[in-house]
Order: C-alpha cells, then sequence, then structure tokens
C-alpha cells in the first residue's frame, strides 16, 4: 500500500506562483509513475501534468505548458509541482497520484494521463487564486 501526502498549496494573487510537493511512502518509489491532477468547483478532475518512472519524460495540459513543471526526487519519495504565472482558473484542489510501474525500457519514458491508469491518490490540496 502507497500512501501520497500533498503539501504547498494556499492562497496566492494572480500571477503568483506556489510549489506542491506529494510525499511518497513505499520502498519503490523510483519504479512509480507520478501524475497531478486538479478538480475546480463543478468540474471533473482533470490532469495536469505527469512524469515517468525515470523523470526523462513529463507532459502537460495545454492550459499549464510553460508555467508549470513537474519533478521528483526519488531519493526523498516526492513529487513536486511547480506552478508559476498562476491565474483565477487555476484554482482547485490538486492531487497527486501515483502508479506502481517497472524499471524497463518501455516505461522509462511513458507517461500516464488518464485518471483510471493510477492506482494510488493523495486526499488534495486546495490552491486558490484570485484575481
Amino acid at each position: 500500500q502507497v500512501q501520497l501526502v500533498e503539501s504547498g498549496g494556499g492562497l496566492v494573487q494572480a500571477g503568483g506562483s506556489l510549489r506542491l510537493s506529494c510525499a511518497a511512502s513505499g520502498r519503490t518509489f523510483s519504479n512509480y509513475a507520478m501524475g497531478w491532477f486538479r478538480q475546480a468547483p463543478g468540474k471533473e478532475r482533470e490532469f495536469v501534468a505527469g512524469s515517468s518512472w525515470s523523470g526523462s519524460v513529463a507532459y502537460y495540459t495545454d492550459s499549464v505548458k510553460g508555467r508549470f513543471t513537474i519533478s521528483r526526487d526519488n531519493t526523498k519519495n516526492t513529487v513536486y509541482l511547480q506552478m508559476n504565472s498562476l491565474k483565477p482558473d487555476d484554482t482547485a484542489v490538486y492531487y497527486c497520484a501515483a502508479r506502481q510501474t517497472a524499471q524497463t525500457t518501455g516505461w522509462r519514458t511513458r507517461v500516464l494521463k488518464g485518471e483510471h491508469e493510477y492506482d494510488y491518490w493523495g486526499q488534495g490540496t486546495q490552491v486558490t487564486v484570485s484575481s
């Protein structure tokens, strides 16, 4: 069983920055594909960013490209989401997600974008961007 704990959310003005962290339990974090999703009030949860287990490949939804960066520190079992130039439309609960994969060539560059592809979820952290 893997536990994910997000932190770093809060209230920020438009144009500001936040860095979300997601700490994972377990000894094989380096095997996990990681992702960030968000859910705004009245909307479905959507994919924001994802990282392959190696960290060599990242993928972003179009609305955050150039503003958000996903990174991971496998020595700390932590994945980050650096969010810059925040907009009111970024207001949402942000969730960290993980799926255990394998350190194979095929998984090295694979980024998972679908909710159904992830096995573990954090409790979420609120991000509110004021205009």
